[in-house]
């Protein structure tokens, strides 16, 4: 029976493997990799990765990667490309061909299609002198001396080393290209990411009636009924002129009790905080987020050109909204 002892053993050795086979990888990146580089940044269609069995679950990874770092890219199984897949493929792509054998027959039975097409292949391999090393423009090295698997069967090394080739590719396309942390967003819009780079504050704040305001010369009392009906633990202070001039929050309040004002014979003139901070409705709901924790403020009027008031936004807000 297998001791804890041993199960950690063994954990660890594996690890220390692919750490091994991963390092190999270093001296390796040369002019191959600068070449690959080279044709998948000028490639007029996209990147088509193929791969069979582990070695294509690791081409769907890879195909993932690049298209969500600027590199438009597809994964297509060699299998069904036998069958009418085929016709995905152009003459302005790229393949990206992966086996580890460089013999896999789906992949090699695809490579006088690609070549007659005119399509450019690179091939990922762990034998240079193989069948897809051969016939493609440049080949990458991802050959590992041994695999994890104590039988030296299961692909483990081998598949790490291609996702780690995979990445470094991915990772030098994405800076020639220039790739922001927006056009990222762009390609995440549903993840945290994104809803920090896109979203705005004019998406999430309270507008209308929905605006905690009162007018100056309001009894304290009045415009704490105002902050209760709004519920931002804030109201916004207009002018006759529906200018916004000051603002009175929470803690405005309790530093007001905590010097005795009474709430029923003090008007907000005397215990709002004037020159307040806003904000414009189009700033990134990000930057609002900032400005509040810069101040250390829980929340903001938005006003427009004229310093009217045309919405408002609270932390609770940018929560909801997954900014935070």
């Amino acid at each position: 029976m297998t001791s804890d002892q041993n199960f950690i053993e063994i954990g660890r050795r594996t690890i220390q493997i692919e750490k091994d086979a991963i390092e190999a990888l270093l001296p390796r990146i040369g002019e191959d990799f600068s070449q690959a580089c080279r044709l998948m940044l000028e490639c007029r269609g996209r990147i088509v990765v193929v791969g069979m069995g582990k070695s294509g679950h690791i081409a769907r990874k890879i195909s993932a990667t690049l298209a969500s770092t600027g590199t438009p890219a597809f994964y297509v199984h060699p299998g069904e490309a036998s069958h009418g897949d085929m016709g995905m493929i152009t003459a302005d792509d790229v393949v990206l061909a992966i086996s580890n054998s460089g013999e896999t027959a789906e992949v090699v039975t695809l490579l006088p299609l690609f070549k007659r097409m005119g399509a450019a292949v690179i091939s990922m391999t762990g034998k240079s002198l193989s069948t897809l090393a051969q016939a493609a423009e440049v080949n990458l090295n991802t050959g590992v001396d041994k695999e994890a698997c104590p039988l030296d069967l299961a692909p483990t090394s081998s598949t790490t080393t291609q996702l780690v080739m995979g990445d470094a590719l991915a990772i030098a396309l994405l800076e020639a290209r220039g790739f922001t942390a927006e056009d990222f967003a762009f390609s995440h819009p549903g993840g945290a990411l994104g809803r920090r780079l896109l979203l705005k504050v004019q998406d999430v704040m309270h507008e209308g009636n929905r605006i905690p305001m009162v007018k100056k010369g309001t009894r304290l009392g009045e415009a704490l009924l105002e902050m209760t009906r709004k519920g931002l633990g804030m109201t916004s202070i207009i002018d006759d002129n529906n200018v916004v001039i000051g603002i009175f929050t929470d803690g405005d309040l309790r530093r007001a009790l905590d010097h005795g004002v009474d709430p029923h014979n003090t008007t907000i003139d005397d215990v709002m905080t004037i020159k307040c901070t806003t904000i414009t409705p189009e700033i990134l709901a990000a930057e609002a987020l900032k400005i509040m924790d810069d101040r250390k403020i829980n929340a903001l009027i938005c006003v427009d050109e004229n310093r009217h008031a045309v919405g408002a936004i609270n932390m609770h807000d940018l929560l909801k909204a997954g900014v935070v």
